[in-house]
């Protein structure tokens, strides 16, 4: 059984971290390695996230046997053979009767799990992702070229790091006190990617455990949640508006170095890979104002040279891509404006009916046709919603303050303070291995949630920014695997922290966790451990108070990106120029519908007369014959003689046509044979120069 559990988990995982793949990158267009190594990134993160408390689970069931053999071990022989041997008499034998989890792993198992996931997610993370980054973002015309801008690029920053770890070497070589082995130096450098992980940790997570609440809240308000959408569409208007001209721009340089760069240039093939990156309608514009057979440049152009072309290619890749995010994005926000704002028409209604104000363009499928039906939908969209959102509010908040407080409370272990560790520990004593997997998992998950929404969400001066609907770029897909890599291992140690599983934090005698074994002992750096681990999560109840009153968004209002604050004069601005832009963009879709419906109509009016007329003639076409059918079944059927005699009736009655041949009637046997023909058309053989 505990095979199979752990076998689902990680196909559940493989599905869950492909689909949200799909949802963000591109399959068709994207190279296959940077979708690989995302892939990869995101798939061993929430490995680790999912198999976690089965971890937990195990470790527990390991420490009742440790008890029960140190139980066993305290009784005396001789006790222990008399209470055997008197059966009523009361035992002192182990009072904990370990049962075994459903979903226990066997001991060996976990160890190289673990080793196996976090090496190969530290080598992601550290230096095949920022190489991909590089590749990816690379104007290099082949391989080779990528290859070596990939490595021009990270050779600062790998040699930081090389550096950092001479200068210890170096340091421990010199001093004749320290004598650190190999395991030392590996938890030295367990406990440097982890601190570094911790920190960035800590903002994400007290920025979420607000933010995750109040966003909820917010979405059962109507009105706000219209306003905001009104305030992004101006945003995302003015952001389309600069990646057209951007485009534009980058465009005219492509067709400048396509003018100077003629068909028997050797660098022709460079531009013909940029003109590939160039939309459709570039390309057929520039196709009609170019001549390849011309060896002159009439405008004087300067030629380019190669790196201006790999810096140019590099261009064309970002604004293409630029321009097609903004294309979707506005799409799909306009289709949430439309939707918001039928919703508000819709709660007035005395029907209770939900009704579109244009129809969906994707076909209705079957869950919509028998049970979303309009009668649940305007339930649901008019009077349920706002009211789930809010009481999923209220939930999140209280677990926003539970993991705040034991964040602040974890390192105390008499009294037990933290609430994760308090759960843990009663399930603990009645050994429901069910109850302590189902409660790791969503504490976890709910830590989890609020850190990786933070990364979706941030968005670094267009460089960085995950979009939906297949517009996420390369570069945004695998800096998101990397900070996942670097962000799960500590998040995980922090979460072991609260529930008082972590003996190097907690100082208590107990059975570890595999997972914890693999991180190594604290002791090296004892400073760390009993320091940094303990009390910079602390910060986290400062940034949740930074993050409630929205310190971070009037900062950066003030200097000049312009965030939704509803009580500024220039989010009111942006709100009713938004408002303007979803009524423009709705009269330009109504008048585009009533167009194809005018079609239409126009088509169904014309076309009926023709129909009409065509199944006519088919069916006056069907009647003939089926009349010359039954005629030449009546004739079948008669009997010889008198078929003869008709026959010979309607021979001599018939008249012969004026260009006949009669003389060319044969007779054989009792059979006639006419092969008279036409003259007209075709005269005989004997005959063929009658007519000279």
């Amino acid at each position: 059984m505990s095979g199979v559990a752990l076998g689902i988990e990680i196909v559940v995982v493989f599905f869950l971290a492909l689909f949200l793949l799909h949802r963000y990158g591109d399959f068709r267009k994207q190279h296959r390695m940077v979708l690989f190594a995302t892939l990869l990134a995101w798939f061993l993160c929430f490995l680790i996230v999912f198999i976690l408390p089965l971890d937990v689970s195990t470790s527990i069931y390991n420490q009742c046997k440790i008890n029960n053999n140190k139980e066993k071990a305290a009784v005396p022989p001789t006790e222990y053979s008399n209470q055997s041997s008197n059966s009523s008499a009361p035992t002192t034998s182990p009072k904990e009767v370990c049962h075994k989890p459903w979903s226990y792993i066997p001991d060996g198992i976990l160890p190289v799990f673990w080793r196996v996931v976090y090496w190969t997610s530290q080598f992601l993370t550290w230096l095949l992702i920022p190489f991909m980054q590089s590749y990816a973002r690379s104007g290099g015309f082949s391989i080779s070229g990528k290859v070596k801008t990939a490595l021009i690029e990270n050779a600062i920053y790998y040699g930081t790091y090389l550096l950092i770890f001479c200068s210890l070497l170096i340091y421990v070589a010199v001093s004749p006190t320290l004598h650190l082995s190999w395991t030392q130096l590996r938890v030295i450098g367990i406990t440097a990617a982890n601190t570094w992980g911790l920190f960035l940790l800590v903002l994400l997570l007290g920025y979420g455990l607000v933010e995750i609440p109040r966003s909820y809240w917010n979405a059962s308000c109507h009105g706000h949640l219209l306003a905001k959408t009104y305030f992004k569409a101006s945003k995302l208007m003015t952001e389309k508006a600069d990646a057209e001209e951007n485009l534009e721009d980058v465009m005219e340089d492509v067709r400048n170095a396509s003018e100077a760069i003629k068909y028997n240039h050797p660098l022709r093939k460079c531009i013909d890979t940029v003109l590939r990156k160039c939309p459709t309608d570039y390309q057929e514009k520039m196709g009609r104002n170019m001549d390849d057979y011309e060896d002159f440049d009439e405008n004087g152009n300067p030629c380019p040279s190669k790196r201006s072309l790999v810096k140019l290619h590099k261009q064309v890749i970002y604004a293409v891509q630029r321009h097609n995010r903004t294309q979707v994005q506005w799409q799909m926000l306009l289709e949430e404006a439309v939707h918001l704002e039928d919703v508000a028409k819709n709660e007035a209604s005395v029907a209770h009916q939900f009704v579109h104000s244009f129809p969906s363009s994707e076909p209705q499928g079957w869950i919509s046709r028998y049970f979303y039906t309009p009668t649940i939908e305007w339930y649901w969209e008019c009077k349920l919603r706002h009211w789930f959102y809010r009481v999923l509010a209220v939930i999140l908040m209280l677990v926003s303050v539970a993991v705040v407080w034991s964040e602040c409370t974890f390192f105390s272990t008499q009294p037990v303070l933290s609430l994760f560790a308090v759960f843990i520990q009663l399930a603990e004593k009645e050994y429901n291995y069910f109850y302590i997997e189902m409660a790791c998992f969503f504490t976890i998950f709910y830590l989890c949630y609020c850190v990786y929404s933070t990364v979706f969400r941030i968005r670094v001066f267009n460089y960085y920014y995950l979009a939906s609907h297949h517009q996420t770029d390369a570069y945004s897909l695998q800096f998101s695997g990397m900070l996942f890599c670097r962000l799960t291992p500590p998040l995980c140690l922090n979460f072991l922290g609260l529930i008082h599983m972590d003996t190097a934090i907690s100082g208590q005698q107990r059975e570890q966790t595999a997972y914890t074994t693999i991180m190594g002992s604290m002791k090296v750096l004892s400073f760390i451990a009993k320091g940094f681990y303990i009390y910079y999560p602390m910060l986290i109840l400062l940034l949740c108070i930074a993050t409630y009153y929205s310190l971070g968004t009037r900062c950066l209002n003030m200097l000049g990106f312009q965030q939704f604050m509803g009580e500024n004069n220039l989010t009111t601005d942006l709100v009713d120029e938004g408002r303007e832009l979803i009524r423009r963009e709705r009269r330009m879709r109504q008048r585009t519908e009533d167009g194809e419906i005018r079609r239409r109509e126009f088509r169904e009016r014309y076309r009926d007369p023709q129909e009409k007329y065509a199944s006519r003639n088919r069916n006056s076409y069907s009647e003939l014959k089926e009349n010359n059918e039954s005629v030449m079944n009546s004739s079948a059927f008669a009997p010889a003689s008198r078929r003869d005699r008709s026959d010979q009736t309607e021979l001599l009655q018939d008249a012969e046509p004026l260009d006949f041949n009669a003389e060319e009637i044969v007779e054989t046997d009792d059979r006639r044979y006419t092969g008279g023909r036409y003259l007209s058309t075709s005269l005989s053989r004997g005959r063929i120069f009658d007519d000279v």
